[in-house]
């Protein structure tokens, strides 16, 4: 039976995802963007810049303040995934989803941009994922149903880079990626293949792409991560730009498609907005033609988390004031290398947080034409357009490269001699790209160059014809390698997990399914060097299996250190063997309301007998704290210290519909013969049966509040939502046995 649906309470099966992958066939080609929505409606709000909503998904925290609404801001929601283990980022890709992402980027090994041709099979990469096509086959059936169960589209991604392009960009048009890196430049300086290589290359792959509709996201941004000044690449960082876009749309692929991937230079200590925002400007300005793939600023990232994600909303500020079709959220936690689950849900959820938040913010702002911010933006397209001017000048790219002209972290025309260089006759690739002969025949869709098919009597508008289609139209022709290795490939791995999938045990995991790894944070009141000694070695004592770690912040020379650490447990947990306790009930904020409105309640309240505690029952009535107060119940407060006789006098006197009783003390069981005094005062004034008796404190257990004669008792933990829903609920069974 095929697997077409999930379930949303049930884990998704990636043995299923697996069956007949030979057989599967990706539903549609190309990118898609997310539907604007104007005046949108959710809740009591009307938003500016919002998408459709999802059909299913998990909204922020705070959202239970809001009905639950999840808006879904205009820009496209990047998550980057590079566990290693595609079919543990199928499970990360499901929860991303749900979280709001629509843009799932899996990143390659840095090695495979080395390899001469696509791998098959699935070794296990470092630093990426292993890109074969039983793993975006996986990968993409596995979003089909993802897509389905949340309601919107998700576009699929990888890289198209390395001397092995071309062969990728083929496969990628086969599968049905969505989006891809392109750019020959990255090629050129990051993997020192040669420049003639690189291009050629980049012509076939480019071309294919146009073909499948996939959007090309490029690499200038890696110049912003390389260089030693970031802040002073500005200039060079449009040039790279702008040499990629006008080469893509030479080769065929059309404006709406090249996407640009900009990246604010700078991060605090900085002044980040006020260097950062004039580039942004500059860059719409000259090349307004092409989408903005706006990527968080990773080069500065050094501590906490929380470091990253204030540099991440303070570049989405960036983002929302020029505008960016896709926001990428690359894992926060970057800057450590533990890409885990949570980080890059967060980073999600960072991304509509913000935009939400920031929702029609311009339609009261403006960015301002005069002083700074005009003139700086326009010293920057100055430079970038000398910058290019020279390139020709000198003899072309290629030989700009060679000089050093690029990476080189002086503010142009300043060199600090610090760039990149590559040798025009030099790198990986050299002397390996070949003239074709005058009868060359290419028989494919989409080729690149010239086909040569009229010989045999083809069709040079549709060359692949010739041979009743290529693999582009006729799947059949593509050779499916399921696995090489017999140690290291997904059946193996996920056999090692079996007990973890298909029975009751449990382990925590950051990565992979029962990696066994879990996070502590702690303070240590010592210098940072032994603090982390001390850390490791707290580590140890808990039975943490090879702690490790993975932040130190220093909160003063002398005084302490802030320390996260990692580790794993060497055990499991039997889900079946724990007792489980049902979910709390509470009724929702807006029933409870609605109830206090169409019958109003009154109550009456103390801290009683010898008691002077008062901090407690102060929390569940006080509106401050979320108390009872807030959903209009009339609350009578007679103080610490009542006497129960008092309490009750109150509520004859009051006409009171329940009575509260706080009690701490326990010695002797007295907080439990208070309310037994209670209940029995109250039969005694003739109101039993038409006042609620509820009582409470940390050392009142339920069960046995509720044997003195009480109608209910509230230990450790209870809020004023909990006494709430029972003083509604209970008052309607009182109503409906009269």
């Amino acid at each position: 039976m095929a697997y077409d649906k999930l379930e949303k309470d049930v884990k998704i099966d990636i043995e299923r995802v697996l069956e007949d992958l030979d057989k599967y066939e990706p539903r549609r080609r190309g990118w898609v963007w997310r539907n604007h929505e104007k005046d949108l409606k959710m809740g009591p709000f009307t938003f500016h810049d919002m998408t459709t909503p999802l059909k299913q998904s998990v909204g922020l925290p705070s959202s239970k303040y809001f009905d639950g609404m999840d808006p879904q801001p205009l820009p496209v929601i990047t998550t980057e995934i590079a566990s290693g283990r595609f079919e543990d980022d199928i499970r990360r890709m499901r929860m991303a989803a749900w979280h709001g992402a629509d843009h799932i980027m899996v990143i390659r090994t840095a090695g495979q941009s080395h390899m001469d041709g696509l791998i098959e099979g699935t070794p296990q990469g470092i630093g990426g994922v292993p890109i074969t096509r039983k793993q975006v086959r996986a990968q993409r059936k596995a979003l089909d149903l993802i897509e389905d169960e949340v309601g919107r589209p998700i576009n699929y991604h990888s890289y198209v880079s390395g001397v092995a392009g071309p062969d990728v960009a083929v496969m990628f048009a086969e599968e049905g990626i969505n989006g891809a890196h392109q750019d020959p430049q990255y090629n050129v300086l990051y993997r020192n293949i040669n420049c003639v290589r690189s291009f050629v290359d980049a012509c076939e792959s480019k071309k294919i792409m146009a073909w499948a509709d996939i959007a090309q996201i490029d690499g200038a941004h890696n110049a912003n991560a390389t260089a030693r000044e970031a802040w002073k690449v500005m200039p060079e960082l449009i040039v790279q730009h702008a040499i990629n876009s006008l080469f893509s749309r030479k080769v065929g692929m059309k404006p709406g498609n090249i996407c640009l991937s900009t990246v604010p230079p700078t991060a605090p200590p900085a002044p980040c907005v006020y260097l950062d925002l004039p580039y942004a400007v500059a860059l719409r300005d000259l090349l307004r033609d092409y989408k903005m793939r706006a990527q968080m600023n990773t080069k500065y990232m050094e501590a906490s988390a929380r470091e990253a994600t204030v540099t991440h909303v303070l570049n989405m500020l960036i983002s929302k004031l020029t505008s960016a079709d896709i926001q990428s959220t690359i894992t926060p936690d970057e800057g450590r290398n533990v890409p885990w689950h949570i980080y890059n849900i967060e980073a999600c959820d960072t991304a509509k947080q913000t935009f939400v938040g920031m929702d029609g913010l311009m339609e009261m702002v403006e960015l301002k034409k005069d002083g700074p911010l005009a003139e700086m933006s326009r010293e920057i397209r100055e430079r970038a357009t000398l910058f290019m001017e020279e390139i020709v000048e000198v003899g072309g790219y290629f030989q700009a490269v060679q000089e050093g002209f690029f990476v080189d972290s002086g503010k142009y025309p300043e060199r600090n001699g610090d760039g990149i260089a590559r040798k025009i006759e030099g790198g990986i690739g050299y002397g390996f790209v070949y003239e074709r002969d005058e009868d060359y025949m290419a028989p494919v869709t989409a080729h690149y160059g010239y086909n040569n098919v009229e010989q045999y009597g083809g069709d040079p508008k549709n060359p692949s014809a010739l041979i009743g289609g290529c693999t582009f139209e006729d799947r059949s022709k593509i050779v499916y390698i399921d696995e090489l290795d017999d140690q290291d490939n997904v059946n193996v791995r996920l056999a090692e997990v079996e007990k973890y999938r298909k029975t009751s045990l449990v382990k925590p995991e950051m990565e992979w399914l029962a990696d066994g790894t879990i996070m502590l944070n702690m303070f240590i009141p010592e210098n940072k060097r032994v603090a982390e000694v001390v850390a490791v070695e707290i580590g140890k004592k808990l039975g943490l299996v090879d702690p490790e770690v993975i932040n130190r912040e220093v909160m003063q020379e002398a005084e302490g250190t802030r320390i996260e650490m990692k580790g794993k447990v060497d055990f499991d947990i039997d889900v079946d063997s724990l007792v489980i306790p049902p979910e709390p009930h509470v009724l929702s904020d807006a029933e409870i309301r609605a109830d206090i409105d169409e019958k109003p309640m009154k109550v009456v309240c103390a801290t009683v007998g010898e008691d002077e505690h008062s901090v407690g029952l102060r929390e569940i009535i006080d509106i401050k704290h979320g108390g009872i107060e807030k959903y209009g119940i009339e609350v009578h407060y007679l103080g610490t210290s009542c006497p129960v006789e008092k309490l009750v006098d109150a509520a004859v006197e009051l006409n009171a519909d329940a009575i509260m009783a706080s009690t701490i003390i326990s010695h002797d069981n007295i907080h439990y013969k208070n309310m037994k005094r209670i209940h029995e005062l109250a039969v005694e004034k003739g109101i039993r049966d038409q006042v609620m008796i509820l009582c409470g404190g940390t050392q009142v257990i339920p069960e046995e509040a509720v044997k003195q004669g009480i109608d209910a008792g509230f230990g450790r933990n209870s809020h004023g939502v909990d006494v709430a829903t029972f003083l509604v609920e209970r008052r309607r069974e009182m109503n409906a046995n009269k």
